[in-house]
């Protein structure tokens, strides 16, 4: 299907729109109370997001749903082990501290993709690896490390993990069939560690993970809708815009106000991938000239 053209400058005002409604699905997993049954929460999230994306993928037959599901077998026990500890963190930490760290995910896809494709490490590609993880020493102070900065820590190891192994999906997937699948294969596990927590049903919970839920259905349509219309290399540095929605939701919802040292560590983190996204695209340009 050949997508509309979109200006950058809308495309990027859309991008911005899409981070602050995920913001708010961080926000809305924080309203469970303390002692919230976790186990519960991210099954009902997988039952929800199956049931939200299900007609999406009736309506798209062009591929087989059911075949080939290894590497989404592999990707939904990843985001399950992610989820589990996301819960964890956003609930133990202030929101925009937890996102910052979240933001090192595109950090350790560098590493990591050395790894495991042999992605080639540039200098400033190494720079900005240490100066994100400076970043994060700044946020969340050695001397001050528990068990959340660990938490979310582990949380931007999966979403790094699960965004290298994009590369293995089949493409002949969408994107909506991509997520349905991620949650679809990781139900039996999850519905097994619910019932070993063995929890009474939490209405609340499910109402939380259905809100949740859709605000991030709707940013990754947002996402599918201008990355087809507009070359990333152009737009991507808006998608940090999402650190900010976050401080900025943390003192209205939360009381949040942050310090010094958050906003030195966000910068320290997102200001250097800016400008590795802004080496990539002035690369992109000489090449295709």
């Amino acid at each position: 299907m050949i997508m509309p053209k979109m200006s950058v400058g809308f495309a990027m005002i859309l991008l911005v729109a899409g981070n602050m409604i995920a913001v708010l699905s961080d926000a809305l997993i924080k309203e469970l109370p303390d002692g919230a049954a976790v186990y519960q929460f991210v099954l009902l999230r997988q039952l929800t997001a199956v049931l939200m994306l299900l007609p999406f993928c009736l309506f798209n037959q062009k591929a087989k749903l059911l075949s080939n599901v290894k590497w989404h077998f592999v990707r939904g026990h990843i985001w399950l082990f992610g989820a589990v500890f996301m819960v964890l963190s956003i609930q133990a930490l202030p929101l925009a501290t937890v996102n910052a760290i979240f933001y090192t995910a595109p950090l350790l896809m560098l590493p990591l993709g050395f790894l495991f494709y042999k992605d080639r490490l540039t200098a400033p590609s190494i720079i900005v690896a240490i100066l994100g993880f400076i970043g994060i020493l700044v946020v969340v102070k050695p001397t001050q490390i528990n068990m959340g900065a660990i938490f979310a820590l582990i949380v931007a190891l999966t979403m790094a993990t699960n965004n290298l192994l994009v590369r293995k999906l089949p493409s002949n997937h969408t994107v909506a069939q991509t997520l349905f699948l991620t949650n679809l294969v990781g139900i039996p596990l999850g519905l097994g560690l619910a019932i070993w927590e063995n929890a009474p049903l939490s209405w609340y919970a499910l109402w939380i993970a259905a809100g949740s839920n859709l605000f991030i259905l709707i940013y990754a349509g947002i996402c599918v809708l201008v990355y087809r219309a507009v070359e990333a290399h152009k737009i991507s540095s808006a998608e940090y815009t999402g650190l900010l929605g976050a401080v900025v939701i943390g003192i209205i919802w939360f009381d949040e106000i942050p310090d010094i040292s958050l906003l030195i560590g966000s910068a320290l983190i997102v200001l250097p991938l800016i400008w590795l996204a802004t080496l990539e695209s002035i690369k992109y340009k000489r090449t295709a000239l």
